[in-house]
C-alpha cells in the first residue's frame, strides 16, 4: 500500500512537533506539509527542526495549501481551528483525523455531517493503550452493574484549557452506555459543602491540573469491601501521535464516514 501524505496543523505547538516526528518516523507516512495559524513563531522553518532533523518541509501559514498537497490532515488543534480545517478538507475532499477536544454538541454535529461527504477519523484519545482501557470499561462495567459507584479522576499539565478531559468525558460514556443511564443526566462535575449521600446512578469527574503531567486517568469502581481502579498514564504524547498515524493509514481508501479509534483497531 503506497504511503499516505499527511499534513500536520498546528505544527509548531507541542502535539504538533510530536505528530511531525511520527509522521516522519512511520514507514506508511510521508510529511507532506505541516502548518500554522498566521503569526506563529516557526512559520517558514523546517518542521523537522523542532525535533533535531531535517524534514524538508517547511511550517507554512497557509491552511487551504498544505491540506491540498496531502490525502490526509491530523489536527490536535482547538475546536475552531480544527472546524475550519475541517470545512477546507470537505471543499478538497481529504481525509482527516480529529484529536482535538472541547467540542460543543453542536460543534460535534457538524463534525458528523462532513463525515457523510468525507472520511473522519474523530476520537478524544488516540492513544492504542487508552481504547484497550475503552474496551475494558465495558466489560468492568457490565460485571459491576450493581452495588458499585463509579468516580472517574483524571490529571493534566496546566497549560490544558478543557475540563475534564475528552478521555475521561468517554470514559464515563462507556461505562454510563453499559450501565444503561444517560451521561448527560447523571454525571457530577466536582462536589463542595454539603452535597447529602451519594446518589448510586452518579457517575462522578474529578480534574487536576498541574505541572507537566502528560495525562493520567482512572475509572474507579467503589463497592463495599473493595474497589477495582482502571488506569492508564501516559508518559509522553507519542502514544497519541503514532496512533494518529495509524488512523490516517486506516482512511487510505475510504470515500466517506465517520470513525473513531474503536474502528481504527478492530474493536467494534
Amino acid at each position: 500500500m503506497k504511503q499516505v501524505k499527511v499534513a500536520v496543523a498546528g505544527a509548531s505547538g507541542r502535539m504538533g512537533r510530536m505528530l511531525a516526528e511520527a509522521a516522519l518516523g512511520d514507514d506508511g507516512v510521508a510529511l507532506a506539509a505541516a502548518f500554522d495559524r498566521p503569526g506563529a513563531a516557526f512559520i517558514g522553518r523546517d518542521a523537522g527542526e523542532l525535533i533535531g532533523v531535517q524534514s524538508g518541509v517547511m511550517i507554512g501559514a497557509d491552511a487551504r495549501a498544505a491540506i491540498a498537497a496531502a490525502d490526509c490532515v491530523i489536527d490536535f488543534t482547538r475546536p475552531e481551528g480544527t472546524l475550519a480545517h475541517l470545512a477546507l478538507a470537505r471543499e478538497l475532499g481529504r481525509a482527516i483525523v480529529i484529536g482535538t477536544t472541547g467540542f460543543s454538541s453542536e460543534q460535534k454535529a457538524e463534525i458528523a455531517a462532513a463525515a457523510e461527504h468525507i472520511p473522519v477519523v474523530f476520537a478524544p484519545n488516540m492513544a492504542v493503550g487508552v481504547n484497550a482501557v475503552f474496551k475494558l470499561l465495558e466489560v468492568a462495567a457490565r460485571i459491576l452493574s450493581e452495588g458499585y459507584d463509579v468516580e472517574v479522576i483524571e490529571a493534566h499539565h496546566r497549560f490544558k484549557v478543557d475540563a475534564p478531559s475528552g478521555t475521561a468525558l468517554r470514559m464515563g460514556e462507556v461505562v454510563a452506555r453499559e450501565l444503561g443511564r444517560d451521561l448527560d443526566k447523571c454525571a457530577i462535575f466536582g462536589r463542595e459543602g454539603v452535597t447529602g449521600e451519594r446518589d448510586a446512578q452518579t457517575i462522578g469527574f474529578s480534574t487536576i491540573r498541574g505541572g507537566d503531567v502528560v495525562g493520567d486517568h482512572t475509572v474507579l469502581f467503589a463497592g463495599l469491601g473493595e474497589r477495582i481502579e482502571i488506569t492508564h498514564k501516559s508518559g509522553s504524547r507519542m502514544p497519541y501521535a503514532t496512533g494518529a498515524m495509524r488512523a490516517a493509514r486506516f482512511l487510505q481508501g475510504k470515500t466517506c464516514g465517520l470513525f473513531d479509534m474503536q474502528d481504527v483497531l478492530g474493536l467494534r
